[in-house]
């Protein structure tokens, strides 16, 4: 405490009188901002509060389905946590959320050896008939090889996917729309094989559609252990028989938010550079990595800076989003906000926290709405110039790799509308081991990673509300906000 004590109150004698950065203009932005840039990463590396943040939302609140108590219990809280930090215009942004739950269920191999098996459903597959449904199992690790088994070979039988991991982005497909391919042959019901890096009998759960051409039949995830056991038994030729009961149904709609907090600029209060992770997480684990981390870097990054007294030309807005696990309806409701009210087009950029707890590595740059446009990659190239100059100031806690291709879910409607985005980089070794898992806890995060993660939110989100051009330059005329 005593050495954040001297941290602030050092910050607070140079941040009195005009910022040092008023008189610098023409230097770059390293230099410009080098020594608020220090006192920010040794405030974070001192500040236990980020900690603390997270410690109370995992273990008295835990995870956070949208449409449940925990979740609505959360967005209390952090509003609550943003108040107290100071942060001025905390408010809360009414938002319908779907209400999924999943309710009882289990699995269970019948032959050739009869045997329970760690299993979750799939959010928003729909339940079993209330005796559950029995059935021969039919494995494949593509769907080529479903297409090739056709209608005779899948009628009337569980469809597993076998697939091995081959990363996230390749992988998550078979959750997203294994479902339905597999109805539209007459399938059963789904088994998936978990889309996790690692696994010690732990299933992972996430996020599947139904196409509107096609049944609607239950899905759930398996362990990778009992996946790969049942596909090597089917590949082999022995008949595999599982009996499947699921409760889960989907209800009405729900009430929830996204929770919003500022410091309001001091010279052009109307422009906005918004920061933020999303409060929600799914039914299982406590939500640590996904994302309570994200969320609760972004709330401590704007309370970090409101301490130091630092407060930049524009406006900062950290934005807690609702509903990302299963709907996207909170990054859809802002985006919808922002627009009708002008608001949109007086965003400088959007900065998401969604990559897990683990050391930070830098930022990621995405620029959709330039994509195929005149004057796109000198527009990117100059983006990205300013970004690494900024990257320089967070070398001493290996924070500082900047890299085309970023942003993020919850900002991805805003960043199709012009907005620039960049997504906080981890180092992403151990993320998919836990996530979407009972095992997405909070003793998987070093408290140390928090502060660093702190630490170049702060300064990243600092300095582009601070600079004195845009990361990317607009031919608007500025409006007031009417808010």
């Amino acid at each position: 405490m005593r050495v954040l004590r001297t941290v602030l109150a050092g910050s607070l004698a140079m941040l009195l009188s005009a910022p040092a950065a008023e008189a610098q203009e023409g230097l770059p932005l390293e230099e410009r901002y080098r020594e608020a840039a220090e006192r920010i990463v040794a405030a974070a590396r001192a500040d236990e509060g980020g900690w603390a943040k997270l410690e109370y939302l995992c273990d008295r609140i835990g995870h956070r389905l949208s449409g449940s108590g925990g979740l609505e219990q959360a967005v209390a809280w952090a509003a609550e946590q943003m108040r107290a930090d100071g942060l001025e215009n905390v408010r809360l942004q009414p938002v319908k959320v779907p209400h999924w739950v999943r309710g009882q269920e289990s699995t269970e191999m019948l032959e050739p050896v009869r045997k329970p098996l760690a299993m979750l459903a799939l959010g928003g597959s729909v339940g079993t008939p209330p005796e559950g449904l029995t059935a021969s199992v039919v494995a494949v690790q593509s769907f080529d090889e479903l297409e090739a088994l056709g209608w005779e070979k899948v009628e009337g039988r569980i469809v597993l996917y076998d697939v091995p991991w081959q990363g996230y982005g390749r992988t998550v497909v078979y959750r997203g729309r294994g479902a339905s391919a597999a109805a539209k042959l007459g399938a059963v019901a789904v088994l998936l094989r978990s889309v996790a890096s690692y696994s010690l009998n732990t299933p992972h759960t996430g996020a599947m559609n139904y196409a509107e051409d096609a049944p609607k039949i239950p899905a759930a995830a398996l362990s990778v252990e009992d996946a790969a056991w049942m596909g090597r038994l089917a590949r082999a030729g022995v008949e595999v028989k599982v009996r499947l009961k699921m409760e889960a149904q989907m209800l009405p709609d729900a009430d929830s938010a996204n929770v919003i907090g500022e410091i309001v600029g001091r010279e052009k209060p109307e422009e906005v550079v918004v920061i933020g992770g999303h409060i929600d997480s799914w039914d299982v684990g406590q939500g640590a990595h996904d994302d309570g981390a994200g969320a609760v870097v972004s709330m401590q990054a704007l309370a970090l800076l409101k301490r130091l007294g630092l407060r930049p030309r524009r406006t900062l807005r950290v934005v807690l989003w609702t509903n990302e696990e299963n709907g996207l309806r909170g990054g859809a409701a802002y985006r919808d906000q922002v627009k009708e009210s002008g608001e949109l087009e007086r965003h400088v950029a959007a900065i998401e926290a969604d990559s897990g707890g683990e050391p930070p590595a830098g930022f990621g740059l995405g620029l959709p709405a330039l994509r195929d446009k005149p004057g796109e990659e000198a527009a990117k190239q100059r983006a990205l110039g300013l970004l690494r100059q900024i990257g320089r100031l967070l070398e001493g806690i290996q924070a500082g790799d900047i890299r085309d291709g970023g942003g993020g879910a919850d900002i991805g409607p805003i960043m199709r509308e012009g907005v620039p985005g960049l997504g906080l980089r981890t180092a992403g070794e151990r993320y998919f081991h836990w996530h979407h898992s009972n095992a997405d806890t909070l003793d998987k995060v070093n408290p140390e990673d928090i502060q660093k993660q702190v630490a170049a939110m702060a300064v990243m989100a600092y300095v582009l509300a601070d600079m004195p051009g845009r990361l990317v330059e607009r031919d608007l005329e500025p409006r007031m906000n009417t808010d």
